[in-house]
């Protein structure tokens, strides 16, 4: 056996993207990433489809803030387990949670359509977030919020 092959062999089948390189919808559902992910790359194996073992003890494979479109240098720092960077990804996803959540309760409790809500995200809420978004890019987050609750109540 050469040195090559035994290396390959500490490596394991990417579960992120189930060795295939890439998060596709049904990645996104089985991870429960829904309005967090979107299909691309894997960032999680570096779209080679495979992990070295040591990255699953160190990186949750759901882990919202792990994708493609960061920095090289922001994805090392996640994967060396750097807590700053890991904290940083964690305040994200607890603003996206309250961006969900405030969504589905406005558009539950009164119906209001994605550019009420995000009018009155941006008039009460917006000020006080820790990441700010365009009107632009919120109507468009809410629609997509409104549109898999539907699905969901079907």
């Amino acid at each position: 056996m050469n040195i090559f092959n035994f290396f390959r062999r500490s490596d394991t089948k990417c579960p992120r993207c189930l060795g295939k390189r890439f998060v596709d919808w049904d990645d996104i559902r089985r991870l429960n990433r829904q309005l967090k992910w979107v299909p691309a790359p894997c960032a999680y194996c570096d779209a080679t489809g495979r992990v070295p073992k040591e990255l699953l003890s160190k990186v949750a494979v759901d882990c919202m803030y792990l994708t493609i479109d960061l920095p090289e240098s922001v994805i090392e720092k996640i994967k060396e387990g750097d807590l700053e960077t890991i904290e940083k990804g964690k305040q994200r996803e607890l603003f996206v949670d309250h961006l969900i959540q405030y969504a589905e309760h406005h558009y539950l409790t009164q119906n209001l359509d994605a550019e009420s809500i995000a009018n009155l995200y941006l008039e009460f809420e917006a000020e006080k977030a820790p990441f700010a978004v365009t009107k632009e890019e919120l109507i468009k987050y809410i629609q997509g919020v409104i549109e898999l609750k539907k699905s969901a109540l079907s």
